[in-house]
């Protein structure tokens, strides 16, 4: 049997909290479908703005030096992930691609996706999520140059204001050679879209 891990204690200010949103929506916070509703939509909210808990940084302390002489691009492509938005804390949907041109050393790639993760798990915008994003891995492993460009759908526009379904928004950031170097900046951009 495996383990279940244990509820997160919701206090209580927070499920009265959702129980007026609930009743302020139309509907009856005691009703049977919806006794649990508060303590669930408090624990979900704490999983996903878990971000905040993660320091991004951290995922790339750990580097390797031994490569093999290999000094060219290393990409991770279509990273998913989910965010909300910090206007309507509606739901971000979308994925991430992550190059880097290292100088001496690389990461694991899983580490891209994890600072990636850390930072989408916050109340976001694109705009900032790119960048910080960007930063992170500009910042800590001082590589030749860095370029994230991230692909979503916003839900505060495909379900709610306008409605306009199948839009997606897309961001990038560029540092270093991806950004002085016409023709790296055209390689990178390459190898993300092929």
């Amino acid at each position: 049997m495996i383990a279940q891990p244990a509820k997160i204690a919701v206090p209580e200010d927070v499920q009265a909290a959702i129980r007026t949103l609930i009743r302020w929506s139309g509907d009856d916070p005691d009703r049977e479908g919806l006794v649990d509703t508060p303590a669930r939509v408090a624990r979900a909210w704490k999983e996903y703005c878990s971000g905040y808990g993660d320091d991004p940084a951290h995922h790339l302390s750990r580097v390797f030096e031994e490569v093999g002489g290999y000094d060219e691009i290393v990409l991770l492509k279509d990273i998913p992930f989910q965010s909300h938005c910090e206007h309507h804390m509606a739901p971000i949907i979308g994925k991430a691609h992550i190059a880097y041109l290292p100088r001496n050393h690389v990461v694991g790639i899983s580490k891209l996706a994890r600072v990636l993760n850390a930072f989408a798990r916050r109340l976001q915008v694109q705009e900032r999520l790119t960048a910080e994003v960007a930063d992170c891995i500009w910042d800590n492993l001082k590589p030749h140059g860095v370029a994230v460009v991230i692909e979503a759908s916003h839900a505060c526009m495909t379900a709610r204001g306008v409605r306009t379904a199948g839009v997606g928004m897309v961001t990038s950031r560029m540092m270093g050679v991806f950004r002085d170097d016409e023709r790296s900046r055209k390689e990178v951009l390459a190898l993300m879209h092929s």
